[in-house]
Formats: C-alpha cells, sequence, structure tokens
C-alpha cells in the first residue's frame, strides 16, 4: 500500500469505521391494551418514512424525559406516563447537516398517553397516525425498532 493510500485509510477510514455511536432517546408512544393497543408513528421530516419520535438527549434533564419532550415536540403528546427504564434500542445511520452519515444507538422509552393535541411544534413537519403494532413494524427501515415493535 503506497503511502498517500494508507495515510487515507488511517486518518479517514478507520476513525468511521471505529467511531461509537451517538446516543438518542425515542418515545415509544402507546395507548389501549391488548387486541387495542396501538402504538403512535410520525414520518420524519427528511424522507417522510415512519418514525417513532427521537432526538438528542437534553442537558439539565434525563432521557426518559428528553424522550417525552421529543414526543411533545415532535407527535403533540401534551401528557403521558413516561417508563424511566428503557425497553430496548436500535441502532440506525442518521444523515447529519454535512451529509455525512452518523451511527446512532436510540434507546427507547414507553409513553402511555394521556393527552395529545392537534397544536405542536412540529405539526406542519410530519404526519402522524396511530397504528397496531404490527403494521408499524411492517412500515419501519430499522430492524431493532421493527424487532420492539413487534415484541409489544
Amino acid at each position: 500500500m503506497n503511502d498517500g493510500l494508507k495515510k487515507a485509510w488511517v486518518d479517514m477510514v478507520q476513525p468511521l469505521i471505529s467511531r461509537p455511536r451517538l446516543l438518542q432517546v425515542a418515545a415509544l408512544c402507546l395507548r389501549g391494551k391488548g387486541d387495542d393497543l396501538r402504538v403512535l408513528m410520525i414520518t420524519s421530516r427528511g424522507t417522510g418514512r415512519w418514525i417513532i419520535p427521537k432526538g438528542w438527549p437534553i442537558d439539565g434533564i434525563s432521557a426518559h424525559e428528553a424522550a417525552m419532550t421529543e414526543a411533545w415536540e415532535e407527535a403533540g403528546v401534551k401528557k403521558g406516563d413516561v417508563d424511566p427504564t428503557p425497553i430496548g434500542s436500535f441502532t440506525y445511520d442518521k444523515v447529519m447537516d454535512s451529509g455525512a452519515p452518523a451511527p446512532v444507538e436510540a434507546q427507547v422509552y414507553v409513553v402511555r398517553v394521556e393527552k395529545i393535541v392537534d397544536a405542536y411544534p412540529e405539526v406542519d413537519e410530519r404526519k402522524r397516525k396511530w397504528m397496531k403494532p404490527h403494521k408499524a413494524a411492517q412500515l419501519v427501515a430499522e430492524p431493532g425498532l421493527k424487532a420492539i415493535l413487534l415484541d409489544l
């Protein structure tokens, strides 16, 4: 391997491969029980694919509280009971503002929705829909999220 190729490998490629995953928090918003169980799905702003509310941790509050904040901003969940222990996690590659992909692990917190409103910060940027878990699992791209939905 010539010196230029070796330098490119060491300086550029290896750091991308070995980079630790960034952490996000996600809200799995639920209502109902048994056959009436529904999960609140939203569309992503960029591609319009179906996802659950998620975002970066917020300084000064716990991870599950940050997940609840994402549920409010992205889906209009005004009130809910959020479990402080994650139900699981899933991984995906997030396309950053620079256009480069970044590996992310999203910790998933269950939110039992008590109140949802039609006016919320990202209402004009996303669609939302209550779905049966197995239907939601068919629509998501991330295998780990699909598994969590199928386990409900």
